[in-house]
């Protein structure tokens, strides 16, 4: 059977956020088949907290959801989009007795997922205590403040604590709901869905890049090129003056200008791309993990390992076994 995704719509919510899940999840298909022909990896539901019926929207329209809270219980993942009307979840840090009651139908074990403020939810029900969370970077210190047994990372895109995701605001509802596709069902999967979606399969830095900075004149010296040439040779040594050279920029104004472009620095991103391309190689090919090592920059295995186990909490035989189990199984 399809791994159900049951997605709660609360009074308030964001009709584009309420939407990533359907267009993530539920154009997710095997790749064995092929084209529209695969088999459907997700069922995806939309409930309320209340019998069938309409539920308000930010915009100027209601939507009409079929399935009361009772879906809740046949979930294997459920998520809670954001919502502009969560009143004491948002004001108090409480549950409303509605809302409780419909979140005690949820399984135990079922994987919760939060988009942008969806994450008030999870924490108003106890889902975030003691462990990493975020949320949209306007919202990170209020929330820090309503929830202070969370620990809020404001600068990430997302948050996988296994059985507990938290995205950031809006679109990286998207990035969360792609990675988890990847994580069920390998690269491949994630990437032809990113595709149809006309969006990147992964994003870089976090929510730092996005947080009150002008946008770029278009005339402004940009590090684009810089990091098109570098994913070119990631396999190569790579030095920070090398990237600065292909902007005709100095190291020092390079390192600011992709900080401010990307939220982290030069050294940070080569180390994310040069994982990145690991985990393809684990997922889709058979080459040793020394070959491996030496295809994505790392240079040895020992340094393979070392990087996967900081990034993912797995070395690279774990992970290969994992996602190309996942990805095997798929028909």
């Amino acid at each position: 059977m399809p791994h159900r995704v049951v997605v709660l719509a609360l009074d308030g919510l964001l009709p584009f956020e309420l939407g990533i899940p359907q267009r993530i999840f539920g154009r997710s298909i095997g790749t064995d088949s092929g084209g529209e022909g695969g088999r459907k990896l997700y069922d995806v539901v939309t409930c309320s907290i209340r019998p069938p019926g309409p539920v308000r929207t930010d915009a100027d329209f209601s939507i009409l959801v079929e399935h009361g809270p009772e879906a809740l219980a046949t979930a294997d993942t459920v998520v809670v989009p954001a919502s502009y009307e969560l009143g004491p979840v948002f004001e108090e840090g409480r549950l409303t007795e509605e809302l409780a009651a419909a979140l005690a139908l949820v399984r135990p074990g079922t994987r919760m997922v939060s988009i942008c403020t969806g994450s008030y939810v999870l924490a108003a029900a106890g889902y975030l205590d003691g462990r990493p969370a975020t949320t949209h970077w306007s919202s990170a210190d209020h929330f820090q403040r309503t929830f202070p047994q969370v620990r809020v990372d404001p600068d990430v895109l997302f948050i996988d604590d296994g059985d507990v995701l938290t995205s950031a605001g809006v679109a990286a509802g998207i990035d969360l709901c792609l990675h988890l596709v990847r994580r069920d069902h390998g690269t491949a999967v994630a990437n032809e869905i990113a595709r149809r979606t006309v969006v990147p399969p992964h994003r870089d830095g976090g929510q730092a890049q996005y947080i009150h900075r002008p946008v770029p004149e278009p005339q402004f010296a940009t590090t684009t090129a810089a990091r098109a040439w570098a994913l070119a040779r990631l396999e190569r040594p790579i030095l920070l003056r090398d990237m600065a050279e292909q902007e005709a920029m100095s190291v020092r104004t390079f390192t600011r200008r992709f900080r401010e472009e990307v939220g982290i620095s030069p050294g940070q991103w080569l180390t994310q791309q040069r994982v990145e391309r690991a985990r393809q190689l684990l997922e889709s090919t058979d080459l040793s993990i020394d070959q491996v090592a030496r295809d994505a920059g790392f240079g040895t295995a020992t340094s393979l390992r070392q990087h996967l186990q900081a990034a993912l909490g797995v070395p690279p035989t774990v992970y290969r076994r994992t996602f190309r189990s996942s990805a095997d199984t798929v028909s």
